[in-house]
């Protein structure tokens, strides 16, 4: 059990470098947790500092994601190990890696284990497990997204989307999805732990208290 010690490990660090905190503590000289909502992460920045850096935000969350998925899940570990029955399904190990990262990026170790809610990060590991389902959430977002202009409704609508998708993908349109056993159930945990992380944002949307981006510089230009 050494390897899968030592990937958690590293995969946790990864996570939990702050990159909505160093961007803005490097461009503005703020602890982007005093300002706007609160939250160490790129919607937040995207509010305080703009749609461009906020984006460079959430790129770099999602590659924590992505490189804990695709990189350290490989280091140092050779399947099957001994155990009883033996252990042979990558696809586990990669579920590890991805999610010790998110909970680094929610939980960093750097910032007094305040971090974000930790959807780019999952979003950045989902991509290298199962790209068509994270697709077809992607595309969800964006479509309530550009409705509502709630970042928190489209997110919490993408996570649930993701493991409806991969059921419907398997039992119904009957694709063989690799490892699909274990990602349904390992899809649902994410879906309810992004759920938990923005129960917040959920009390205000019911409230009709919620931040909304009502101007999108992409789509205004002069």
């Amino acid at each position: 059990m050494i390897p899968i010690t030592i990937i958690a490990i590293l995969s946790y660090l990864v996570g939990s470098i702050p990159t909505a905190i160093i961007v803005a503590k490097s461009r503005k000289g703020i602890d982007i947790r005093q300002h706007g909502s609160g939250n160490a992460g790129g919607t937040n920045v995207i509010r305080v500092l703009g749609w461009k850096t906020g984006a460079f935000v959430i790129v770099c969350d999602m590659a924590k994601g992505l490189f804990a998925t695709m990189v350290i899940s490989q280091l140092l570990f050779v399947l099957p190990f001994a155990s009883n029955p033996p252990f042979n399904d990558f696809t586990v190990v990669q579920i590890i890696a991805g999610c010790v990262a998110m909970l680094g990026h929610i939980w960093t170790l750097f910032a007094g284990f305040k971090g974000g809610k930790g959807i780019a990060t999952a979003g950045g590991m989902l991509i290298g497990i199962a790209p068509v389902e994270v697709s077809v959430s992607l595309g969800v977002f964006m479509i309530v997204f550009l409705i509502s202009h709630y970042v928190s409704l489209g997110s919490l609508t993408a996570a649930t989307t993701f493991p409806v998708t991969m059921f419907l993908r398997e039992n119904v349109f009957m694709v063989d999805i690799q490892g699909y056993h274990t990602l349904i159930w390992f899809s649902i945990g994410v879906s309810l732990l992004i759920i938990y992380t923005h129960r917040s944002n959920v009390q205000r949307l019911l409230r009709g208290t919620e931040n909304r981006i009502v101007r999108i510089p992409l789509f205004n230009r002069r």
